[in-house]
């Protein structure tokens, strides 16, 4: 009697660039971030408030809507903008904007009362760890290592001179 034995195909983990970790985290965070916007309307009486002209404590205007569709824009070029940008200016535009948006996050928990503490816990602690993986990965940016002035270099330096 024979027992066949077949290993399995290991699945292929080839590396993803920084650029697209960068665009995924940046597409989830705006997934996430327009949801909590659209599930906050269920909340009692927000409608009646956006019905009288306020949001949150401001009445509604035309600078405001401006704030509220810049705050949605920003990360949303965010996504095309890890994709596209030269590394160095890539990482650190992404480093500037996760950090200016981690506070700008919590701040959608303030004044809310515990009885929301579930839903502003979860959706801000989950754009706060997106806003962590965008930060540690533009943080740990791979670099190529500077190639070394040696003798061959020198030659051709001076190759060139002449």
């Amino acid at each position: 009697m024979t027992i066949r034995t077949k290993t399995p195909d290991l699945l292929d983990d080839p590396p993803v660039p920084v650029q697209a970790k960068l665009a995924a985290a940046w597409a989830g965070f705006m997934f996430l971030y327009i949801y909590v916007d659209y599930f906050h309307l269920y909340k009692p009486g927000v409608i009646d408030g956006v019905r009288a002209g306020v949001v949150f404590e401001f009445d509604v205007s035309p600078t405001l809507l401006t704030v509220m569709l810049a705050s949605v824009a920003i990360p949303a070029l965010m996504v095309m903008l890890s994709m596209t940008l030269p590394a160095r200016v890539n990482r650190a535009t992404n480093l500037v904007v996760a950090s200016l948006y981690i506070p700008y996050s919590v701040f959608n928990a303030v004044g809310e009362t515990w009885d929301w503490a579930s839903f502003y816990g979860l959706s801000i602690g989950i754009e706060v760890l997106l806003l962590a993986f965008v930060l540690r990965s533009a943080w740990t940016w791979p670099r190529t290592p500077a190639v070394p002035a040696g003798p061959a270099t020198t030659d051709l330096r001076q190759d060139l001179r002449q």
